[in-house]
């Protein structure tokens, strides 16, 4: 009788080796009933996450990013004609609309106050500081701040800089971000920066951790369209070809670096 249940297990095990590892030790493909991305080398699976990243219609990003000792935190909602959201950092916050060419800025009073430099001798920034709180300037294309500004708003331009590592690609652990399966890939063992990539469906990035430390981001929402509208005539400033000195400058991070 024992010889027969012996026999009995030992067949069973036989057949269910693949998905059992109780059964003489086997172990679960972990790309089994993925889209086969985890595979493939990893400049591959970077390259297949940067073409997802490009044909998705939006996307949500969220996190933080490191740009010359300051922390950056980002909350923007992209597609393709423009996007919505904030930046913040211990010095500011500020939000941004850009619904195709037309940018708009809006932040605290003390946001616009912190720039006023003396400018043209009249303290333009002081004295609009209060009008402008609550409001949104636009920023004309030929102000030196409107590609500062629209950086954070263009999905393609910001992903394709964050999206990509730097060193030598090598292809990491299997995981899950935000319930997906994932696939890491390391860029200089991790110095380099990583990134993971969905295992399920299109191969979108889902998260992604800038070389050297300069902040982390995750990415979802991928494909799921939302609103983008100009803000109420009422709600909005237009100073003409420049807006009031922010004093944020050169020191806002460069999102494709």
């Amino acid at each position: 009788m024992r010889t027969r249940k012996a026999a009995l297990v030992g067949a069973l095990c036989a057949g269910l080796s693949v998905a059992l590892t109780a059964c003489g030790g086997a172990t679960e493909d972990p790309d089994a009933g993925t889209n086969g991305v985890g595979k493939l080398d990893p400049a591959k699976i970077q390259d297949k996450a940067r073409a997802a990243a490009r044909d998705a219609s939006s996307v949500h990003l969220s996190g933080s990013v490191v740009s010359q000792g300051r922390t950056y935190k980002l909350d923007m909602r992209l597609k393709r004609d423009g996007g919505t959201g904030r930046v913040a950092s211990d010095a500011s916050t500020f939000e941004l609309l850009r619904v195709g060419d037309e940018l708009f800025l809006k932040a605290p009073a003390a946001f616009w106050s912190r720039g006023d430099k003396g400018g043209d001798g009249k303290g333009d920034g002081a004295a609009a500081a209060g009008k402008l709180e609550k409001k949104y300037v636009k920023v004309p294309t030929g102000d030196p701040a409107y590609q500062q500004f629209k950086g954070f708003t263009d999905k393609d331009v910001l992903l394709d800089g964050l999206i990509g590592l730097h060193g030598k690609l090598a292809r990491g652990e299997h995981g899950t971000v935000g319930g997906a399966r994932t696939i890491r890939v390391n860029g200089a063992g991790g110095s380099g920066g990583t990134l993971d990539v969905s295992l399920m469906g299109t191969p979108y990035p889902v998260r992604v951790q800038r070389a050297g430390g300069a902040g982390q981001l995750e990415l979802s929402d991928w494909g799921k369209d939302f609103a983008l509208t100009p803000p109420p005539k009422q709600d909005t400033v237009d100073y003409g070809k420049r807006i009031p000195s922010t004093g944020e400058g050169s020191s806002l991070p460069a999102p494709t670096k």
